[in-house]
């Protein structure tokens, strides 16, 4: 991948969004996390424990630490409450990507050439959906993908549309969690270029705060107890999803 400044990074848009309500979420906070020099990866509502928002994102060099997480949920927290996108109670998740990252803009397949990717196309290409192979950049708007699973009378090499895409992530393999491992200990956070340069395993920042709370977040492995009243809720937790 050519050099790009984070200016051009952070003006990047995502090509594989969320639909609904998420999209809704996405609408709010990404304003106020480029903002910030953050790029938002993905917003991913669930069920897990009554209702939980996770905010996922990352620094324009694709690190993010527990502290860059504790300044994003200070940052959206009474945002989210202003706009007031969800109406029901729910916690606020902030996380990392993490080592099976979500790819979502067209730069992420170049960066992420050389690892193992896991494709799902919202159309089908030749008669299938999902595709599973080594990530070999990219080809104008296409993603160019080696299919480990190719018989050897096929073209082993695929050119996926990514705006058809509606899911793409890396894979863990051995040598990712090697090379995070590797990486860990010398203290990087930085999002591996190529195979063996891999980083360490995620961030994430649950934040427990009912909506009309305004205690700020603390990091810790440990969830925070809700405050007793109030709708919304924050929450505190390391590893991500």
């Amino acid at each position: 991948m050519s050099e790009t400044s984070d200016a051009d990074l952070l003006a990047e848009p995502r090509l594989i969004t969320e639909p609904g309500l998420a999209a809704r979420v996405s609408a709010v906070v990404e304003p106020v996390l480029t903002g910030m020099g953050y790029r938002l990866v993905r917003i991913k509502i669930t069920a897990q424990s009554g209702c939980t928002v996770q905010v996922m994102a990352e620094r324009p060099d694709g690190s993010m630490g527990i502290e860059d997480c504790e300044a994003v949920s200070r940052a959206i927290s009474p945002v989210l409450d202003v706009a007031d996108p969800i109406d029901r109670a729910y916690q606020l998740e902030i996380s990392s990507p993490g080592l099976d990252r979500p790819l979502v803009r067209k730069s992420d397949f170049d960066r992420y050439a050389g690892w193992t990717a896991r494709i799902e196309l919202a159309v089908p290409l030749n008669g299938r959906k999902r595709f599973k192979g080594e990530l070999l950049g990219t080809e104008g708007e296409n993603a160019r993908l080696r299919r480990d699973d190719a018989a050897e009378s096929e073209d082993a090499e695929a050119l996926l549309p990514i705006a058809d895409m509606a899911d793409a992530r890396l894979v863990v393999t051995e040598d990712m969690l090697v090379a995070s491992l590797r990486r860990g200990k010398h203290g990087d956070d930085a999002v591996p270029a190529k195979p063996k340069a891999a980083r360490p395993k995620a961030a994430k920042l649950k934040t427990a705060k009912p909506k009309t709370s305004r205690a700020g977040a603390k990091a810790a492995r440990t969830a925070i107890s809700p405050r007793q009243e109030g709708r919304k809720g924050r929450g505190a937790s390391q590893e991500g999803d």
